[in-house]
């Protein structure tokens, strides 16, 4: 069988999945297998975190073996880490938060970004800079669905994937919005499945995941 084409990004991050797994990797020789469960599962961008020395590697490695992938770079904190992920291969960056220094940095790099925001005026900050797709972090703390709803009628231009203390229970109320996108969670990616390298378990859980496009659809956000 051929093997199969690349996954290219559409204009948007948030719409290539109603998923986005957030995955922590400490060990590089996971990064792959993961990623192909991942992939296989029908979730197609996957956030490696910069929680770990590994994360730099695990990003190259998903970016030279899983051309399916869309591999991006999170909890991007510094000018600096934005040059060095995307060096590895990061296709999209996001943030759990955003400083005028370091959003330069990250609309400068080639790749999408998603900066993070928590507040009504941060989103307005961003809105003014002509960015309209945003990370809503921590999403559950910050006011959950009730705040995003309340954000839909001033601030409709503005796109999330909130991303924080979402499971498989919530993220469907949170795709029913008209802002959301995406989500970001970790749900599909427990970390005894990790350690004990049960991708087929991670793929199903990623499958579950993916059929969640139905809810996204249904609650009118464009793909």
């Amino acid at each position: 069988m051929p093997e199969p084409l690349p996954c290219s990004p559409p204009a948007s991050v948030l719409d290539l999945a109603p998923v986005v797994p957030v995955v922590v990797v400490s060990a590089v020789a996971d990064a792959v297998p993961l990623a192909r469960a991942l992939v296989a599962g029908g979730l197609p961008a996957i956030e490696v975190t910069l929680r770990t020395p590994a994360a730099l590697d695990a990003i190259r490695a998903i970016a030279a073996e899983v051309p399916q992938a869309v591999v991006g770079a999170g909890t991007v904190i510094t000018s600096e880490q934005v040059g060095a992920c995307v060096a590895a291969g990061a296709r999209f960056l996001v943030s759990p938060g955003w400083t005028d220094a370091l959003l330069a940095a990250m609309r400068g790099s080639g790749v999408p970004c998603l900066p993070g925001v928590s507040t009504a005026s941060e989103v307005v900050a961003l809105l003014e800079r002509g960015v309209r797709e945003m990370k809503f972090f921590p999403a559950q703390a910050a006011g959950g669905t009730a705040y995003l709803r309340s954000l839909a009628g001033p601030l409709p231009q503005a796109r999330f994937c909130p991303t924080g203390g979402i499971g498989p229970k919530t993220a469907p109320e949170y795709l029913s919005l008209p802002n959301v996108g995406c989500v970001g969670g970790s749900w599909m990616v427990p970390q005894d499945a990790v350690a004990g390298g049960d991708w087929a378990r991670i793929e199903e859980l990623a499958g579950g995941a993916a059929r969640l496009a139905g809810v996204r659809d249904a609650g009118g956000t464009c793909r």
